[in-house]
């Protein structure tokens, strides 16, 4: 729901929701982004069918966008296509405020919720940068598809094949894509 704010303890990062797929038709996703210096912000991933853009508000970011390092600060914007491999992080001593966008918005929101959820329920591997776990990851990424980062190793066909194999056995775990606690407005939805 615009202006909800979800904070993840493990990474660093505080996510302000400007504009989500129920406000835009699906549209955009918006988010203003909060990290703390060196905090742990997403391994290198691509998204298979959203644009992602950011505008660096105040402070300083560092992207590595296709292999190529990156300095942006405040008033600059990258825009980062379809299928391109990138990585942010906050590389300022002050802490780094960015405007975040993914068209169309799919249901990323729903994944943001559930990994930062699970962050603050102790359920991520801090030094793994707050990953959940394997069962976790694969039940996330197989049943939410395409609104999930796809990590840039190991390559996309072994990801696939591995979450295919080892999402039934998450969900027969207990684990699940989508928790009500998380996401509010999948109240009557558990997958």
């Amino acid at each position: 729901m615009p202006g909800e704010t979800i904070e993840n303890p493990v990474t660093g990062e505080r996510v302000t929701w400007i504009e989500t797929a129920h406000s835009t038709g699906g549209e955009v996703l918006a988010a203003d982004v909060f990290v703390q210096p060196a905090a742990a912000v997403g391994l290198a991933h691509r998204h298979v069918r959203q644009e992602e853009r950011f505008a660096v508000r105040s402070g300083t970011a560092g992207f590595e966008l296709a292999g190529e390092p990156r300095v942006v600060t405040q008033g600059e914007e990258v825009a980062i296509p379809i299928g391109v491999a990138h990585r942010w992080w906050n590389a300022g001593q002050d802490e780094l405020r960015i405007r975040m966008e993914l068209r169309p918005a799919l249901d990323t929101e729903t994944f943001f919720e559930t990994f930062f959820g699970l962050a603050r329920d102790g359920k991520t591997n801090a030094k793994a940068k707050g990953v959940p776990g394997l069962l976790q990851s694969a039940v996330l990424l197989r049943e939410l598809g395409d609104s999930c980062p796809q990590l840039v190793k190991p390559p996309p066909g072994v990801q696939r094949g591995v979450f295919t194999v080892l999402a039934p056995i998450g969900r027969l775990a207990g684990r699940q894509a989508v928790y009500p606690k998380y996401s509010p407005r999948h109240q009557s939805l558990a997958r």
